[in-house]
């Protein structure tokens, strides 16, 4: 075994290790703090963490995933005295030289052609330890560890606003840019190129062409191409938090049911997004929402998909349900993602104590102005390009 030491306050030189934000620091020693705290409650000696949303949460959004997947390459192995990073010899300069420098870890590696859970065994043995995965009979924490990833930190918030800006930057250009006969997958193509040159990695992308949506309602994108209007939407992440972002195109002016379709969904966009209000229950939103798809003589629209997320660390740390009681707080994000027909409309929502902020804004986009309880909302509408036939 390998111990190689990487600490902020003794750099191996000046050289070796670039200087790191400090803020980023900070953030790693809080959550540091909140994992002591953690194991002091149950008497623990250390925390083992596996799971990628967890160990970008510790590390303040270090990426310990294999490039291109979602498949972990180290784990993160915290006691009240230390931080480190279990990896095989393959990986251990990446990770050292760019995912954590000096932010006070110590890497722990063995040859490649050995398995990694053979360095997690040793890390446990004679240790009382807990994780987030449950392996080698730790103690499984992931549910109390979930809670630690709320609020965000200052940090965290100002990072999801930025990307949220990037997300909705992307859709929209990639939007404006369509035209007749471009295959689904050519549109997404171009919305991954356009993530991925702002550093946001591309989780899941939908392009639905001429009402796709109305049989499959999660579709990604395929060969058809493209006549009169499609839904193009993309969930990206960037130092492991997720943001969201929906948006409408037609070529000329779109049919009449896909107009009535959007603007319904906007309704029950608009609804949740003003009502997902801090210490709030899921379902005391949820129930407004479904209220509005009666209203407006559409009451079974809802039963045909998943309306909104909480994101974060994943991509959806819970779901809206029926009847959940899990509670909206303040410095936590949401995407809500209505579907009416063949419409889906989608902004990503951060929850602050006063105010609720869409951060994933329109630029040069169309907007539909929606009142809920006397409260106009700005909401993306359908964008009308010339059409060239």
């Amino acid at each position: 075994m390998t111990i190689v030491a990487v600490n902020a306050h003794a750099p191996i030189s000046s050289g070796e290790i670039p200087t790191t934000d400090p803020r980023r620091a900070t953030d790693v020693e809080y959550k540091q703090q909140q994992v002591i705290s953690l194991l002091e409650a149950h008497n623990l000696d250390a925390l083992l963490l596996q799971s990628p949303e967890n160990m970008a949460w510790f590390t303040a959004g270090a990426e310990l995933t294999r490039a291109g997947s979602n498949d972990p390459c180290a784990a993160v192995f915290i006691t009240p005295d230390a931080r480190l990073i279990a990896c095989s010899n393959v990986d251990a300069n990446q990770i050292f030289d760019r995912a954590i420098p000096g932010l006070g870890f110590q890497i722990k590696t063995r040859p490649w052609h050995e398995p990694l859970s053979q360095l997690v065994r040793d890390l446990c043995k004679g240790r009382n330890v807990a994780s987030d995965t449950g392996v080698e009979g730790t103690l499984n924490l992931s549910d109390e560890l979930r809670t630690l990833r709320f609020p965000f930190t200052e940090l965290e918030g100002e990072r999801i606003r930025e990307l949220g800006k990037l997300v909705s930057h992307a859709v929209e250009a990639t939007a404006r840019r369509v035209e007749r006969g471009n295959t689904e997958q050519e549109i997404a193509g171009c919305l991954s190129h356009r993530l991925l040159k702002h550093g946001v990695n591309p989780r899941r992308l939908q392009v639905m062409a001429d009402g796709q949506s109305i049989r499959y309602r999660h579709w990604g994108y395929g060969e058809d191409r493209l006549e009169r209007y499609c839904v193009i939407s993309a969930v990206g992440s960037q130092n492991g938090l997720h943001a969201a972002a929906t948006r409408t195109v037609s070529l000329g002016k779109p049919p009449s049911s896909i107009i009535k379709s959007h603007h319904l969904a906007l309704l029950m966009q608009a609804t949740g997004m003003y009502f997902s209000k801090p210490d709030w229950a899921l379902f005391d939103t949820w129930n407004r929402v479904k209220r509005i798809y009666e209203k407006y003589d559409c009451p079974d629209e809802w039963q045909h998909a998943d309306q909104a997320d909480i994101m974060g660390y994943q991509s959806a740390e819970t779901s809206i349900l029926i009847n959940s009681e899990f509670k909206f707080q303040p410095g936590m994000a949401a995407f809500w993602h209505p579907s009416v027909g063949p419409a889906m409309t989608g902004d990503t929502i951060l929850i602050e104590e006063n105010e609720t902020i869409m951060i994933t804004p329109m630029e040069q986009w169309p907007a539909a102005k929606i009142m809920v309880k006397e409260n106009q909302l700005s909401l993306p509408d359908i964008l009308i390009l010339p059409d060239a036939d």
